[in-house]
């Protein structure tokens, strides 16, 4: 018998090799940012904004309180999809143009 380890519903298996954008912190959202090339932030936009209204709709359909498993990682990647788009549509490179050795340090972070 074969375990299932897909993090995310069957219906957006072809997500799956962006799991590891499936982050439950802004910080580590934003971390994964800087330490990814333009290509894998490219790609991983590429995949998931086509996807973005399927994405909400699907859940949608649960109580944010109790959300799936496999639903929460589906909405966490598109809390990493906000943190990647500006780089990919704007900027051409992960970190904020002009902004030199500045940090953003958010004190409180809304809950999921």
């Amino acid at each position: 018998m074969m375990r299932d380890t897909s993090q995310l519903p069957a219906g957006f298996a072809d997500l799956e090799p962006f799991a590891n954008w499936a982050l439950d912190t802004w910080r580590e959202r934003y971390e994964k940012r800087l330490d990814s090339t333009m290509a894998e932030m490219q790609a991983f936009y590429d995949a998931t904004m086509p996807r973005l209204a399927e994405i909400l709709e699907y859940c949608d359909a649960f109580d944010l309180n109790d959300l799936p498993d496999d639903a929460r990682n589906l909405l966490l990647l598109t809390f990493s999809l906000c943190e990647a788009s500006f780089p990919v549509e704007a900027w051409r490179q992960p970190r904020v143009p002009d902004s030199g050795s500045a940090d953003l340090e958010m004190v409180r972070e809304p809950p999921l």
